[in-house]
């Protein structure tokens, strides 16, 4: 658990567990007191306190970043995405590479320096839902041959066998 969850986590148990002292679930439970004062002050207000770093700090997911770009990739993906045959899961596999992914953006007139590179275009159909696996073809069954009627045991055989044995 972290920030805000943890935070309301602290102050609820807290609230429970030490008559809503910081200073008690500082010594109790060893949580930092500022902690555990702005899961209190969260709790009471309801408003839940965003750091500036979290906020603002990271990079942008490309997706993000190039709208129209992802909404092609998708169209792309979906034109060449199969259902799983077992239908036990949403992930659609996909026989689309990334570097063909790459490719039929740029026919469709996206410049390159817009696309990532392809390992990074793999995590991305990834995120979209699409897994980049080599769809098997249906395999045919074996053909199992006719048993031979020399190689049935009757049963009159079996219970004279059984009967020798057991003597």
């Amino acid at each position: 658990m972290t920030g805000a969850k943890r935070r309301d986590f602290q102050g609820q148990m807290t609230i429970k567990h030490c008559e809503g002292s910081a200073r008690k679930a500082e010594r109790l439970f060893g949580w930092g007191r500022r902690n555990v004062q702005l899961g209190l002050n969260e709790n009471r207000s309801g408003i839940i306190c965003v750091g500036l770093q979290s906020s603002y700090s990271g990079a942008k997911r490309w997706e993000e970043l190039e709208p129209l770009a992802a909404l092609a990739l998708r169209e792309i993906a979906e034109a060449h995405a199969q259902q799983n045959p077992t239908f036990n899961s949403p992930i659609a596999y996909t026989r689309l590479t990334a570097a063909e992914a790459i490719s039929q953006l740029i026919r469709q007139g996206f410049e390159s320096e817009q696309l990532p590179a392809p390992s990074t275009m793999a995590v991305i159909l990834n995120r979209m839902g699409y897994r980049l696996r080599k769809v098997l073809k249906a395999k045919p069954q074996k053909k199992f041959s006719k048993p031979m009627p020399f190689l049935r045991i009757s049963a009159s055989k079996t219970k004279k066998m059984t009967r020798e044995s057991n003597d």
